[in-house]
């Protein structure tokens, strides 16, 4: 049995039953072979062991009051999974999908994505199952509440500094800020992400979306070739999606999709961002009322999908933005994109392709760059956001969005001279993977067995 073998043996035994975190895990850690053979002092001082444990496992209960008068029950997760390069940093997510498992796989993705910007921030993630959709403004006020009088003891401004996520917006970052201040009698940057009137970033909120689209950018550069004019396919319809289809218009380029729970939207000349903002971030509405505002496009819901397959991945294009959830890209999804002359792939969503879908397209040697790489503009901002509130500062939107486009060529760079060094060139999952790890692992050497 290899080394390797044996550290899964072990994550399966004493974490059962979270193949999301299994499958992140198996992701990075196989990559690292060459890393392990080249520099036997990772495995002596037993960094893959280390590393794939949280430093803490925070788990509690929420329990607040609807609207009706009804009590509710909800579980609450903060996983601080490693401090080696500064503060832990990783959004909270309210979903019902949210569990244990989900949130060790975002969380051990965290910290290599956090390494990766060249930020002083170390790797976690939280959050909820409880679901904001369809509840009040004051419904989702009493959970945020709840939710933040249990984890306000765990996290400060040099400690763990949370950020949103899916169903984790302006709002909700609001409401456990004021519970926090209210707590801890503090007024710190405990959490980004939020409102610009009380201590947030400007272009925190596009951060995510634009900076997949510069990544994407820098790998199509290296190859002499740009976004111009090209059709792109963007998955989801939320704060990532929206702002990686505002990008590709600044770059010249014509995002035809987006999509949400429920379906997609097919609109050739373009899917209108102006109607999109309006219909997600103010009317909160479904995209089947896109086609209401827009005839020409074309609505097609889930039900309507090709079996096991998503659709947006069925439409001709250039270059693919998967930015809605986990594994929503598989392998025959991306054996549709190959087919149909797709050459690059930018995730904008943390794990969204399936492992088997990565190995085609890094077989394929497009230009594949891994969630872990191409979404890190968000907390790479939202470290910016800290750097402002620490020194009582506010600097303009050019500014952030400068720095920005610079972190994600650094990202970029580093990426591919890393998987140069290991002799696979166009291999980005290498070498975010090993550039990642090595700035990790390299600190826990240097601070000791803690």
């Amino acid at each position: 049995m290899s080394y390797l073998e044996e550290v899964f043996n072990y994550l399966k035994r004493t974490s059962p039953a979270q193949t999301e975190f299994y499958q992140a895990a198996e992701e990075v850690l196989y990559s690292l072979q060459p890393l392990l053979d080249k520099y036997p002092k990772y495995r002596k001082h037993k960094i893959i062991e280390r590393i794939v444990e949280p430093e803490r496992q925070i788990m509690f209960r929420v329990n607040w009051v609807d609207d009706n008068g009804e009590i509710q029950v909800n579980k609450g997760f903060r996983i601080e999974f490693n401090s080696a390069l500064g503060p832990y940093k990783g959004g909270l997510r309210f979903h019902p999908s949210v569990n244990a498992g989900v949130i060790k796989f975002l969380g051990f993705e965290q910290i290599f994505k956090n390494a990766l910007t060249g930020l002083q921030i170390g790797g976690g993630k939280g959050g909820s199952d409880f679901d904001p959709k369809g509840k009040s403004d004051n419904e989702i006020m009493r959970f945020c509440q709840a939710f933040m009088s249990e984890l306000f003891r765990h996290i400060g401004a040099n400690t763990d500094v949370p950020a949103g996520d899916i169903g984790v917006g302006a709002r909700e970052i609001g409401y456990m800020f004021g519970m926090y201040k209210k707590l801890a009698n503090k007024y710190e940057g405990v959490l980004t992400g939020k409102s610009l009137k009380w201590g947030g970033s400007l272009a925190r909120t596009e951060a995510t979306g634009y900076g997949c689209v510069y990544f994407a950018k820098y790998m199509l550069a290296a190859r002499n070739e740009t976004l111009e004019g090209k059709r792109c396919v963007v998955s989801g319809s939320g704060n990532v999606a929206t702002y990686i289809i505002e990008k590709l218009y600044h770059l010249g380029a014509l995002p035809i999709t987006c999509s949400d729970s429920k379906g997609m939207i097919l609109d050739e000349e373009g899917i209108d961002l102006e109607l999109l903002k309006e219909l997600k971030e103010q009317q909160r509405a479904r995209l089947s009322e896109y086609v209401k505002h827009r005839p020409k496009a074309k609505y097609i819901p889930v039900e309507e999908y090709p079996e096991g397959r998503n659709a947006v991945w069925s439409v001709p294009c250039y270059a693919a933005f998967p930015s809605a959830t986990q594994n929503e890209l598989n392998l025959e999804d991306a054996k549709v994109l190959l087919v149909n002359g797709c050459l690059c792939v930018s995730e904008g969503a943390n794990m969204p392709s399936t492992a088997k879908a990565v190995d085609l397209f890094i077989e394929a040697k497009i230009a594949y760059g891994p969630g872990k790489a191409a979404n890190a503009g968000g907390v790479a901002t939202s470290q910016l956001e800290m750097a402002q509130n620490a020194s009582m500062l506010s600097w303009t939107f050019e500014e952030v969005d400068a720095k920005l486009d610079q972190i994600m060529k650094n990202i970029f760079e580093s990426a591919s001279s890393t998987a140069a060094e290991f002799g696979q060139p166009t291999n980005l999952v290498l070498g975010a993977n090993i550039a990642g790890f090595k700035k990790v692992a390299d600190a826990m050497i240097e601070q000791g067995l803690v």
